[in-house]
């Protein structure tokens, strides 16, 4: 039973992600979350708010009108209140002003999260970029 709501929650944030739903990907967060995309954009992970996701997010979607994320191959290890997850992940953003329509990205992720009252949260979100085209 953990496991499938643990699967259900991360579906839910590439669900909400693609469709721009930002009420709910804040649902799937804790307040703060250790926050790792350096493998695709630099920089250093870094302790974030649910809010400063969603805004840098809706901020980077803007001018992408259709987003497509597909995962797999999960991977979910339970102890307790207490759960990771691995996972292949591929994302395709779509702009049809543009001469390369279709931006592909092709990596895994490696997801913490904990259970709250009301149901489990991620509290760590770490993508690791295989490649993009």
């Amino acid at each position: 039973m953990a496991r499938q709501e643990i699967v259900d929650t991360v579906t839910r944030l590439f669900v909400s992600t693609d469709n721009k739903d930002w009420g709910g990907v804040m649902d799937v967060f804790t307040e703060k979350v250790h926050f790792d995309m350096t493998s695709l954009a630099g920089g250093d992970p870094a302790s974030l708010t649910s809010r400063q996701i969603v805004d840098a997010w809706d901020e980077g979607l803007k001018e992408v009108e259709r987003v497509h994320h597909q995962t797999g191959n999960h991977l979910v290890t339970v102890s307790g209140a207490e759960a990771e997850v691995f996972c292949y992940g591929i994302a395709t953003h779509y702009r049809s002003r543009e001469e390369k329509k279709v931006t592909t990205f092709v990596g895994s992720y490696d997801l913490h999260l904990v259970r709250e009252p009301v149901g489990w949260k991620i509290d760590a979100f770490r993508f690791n970029s295989k490649y993009a085209e």
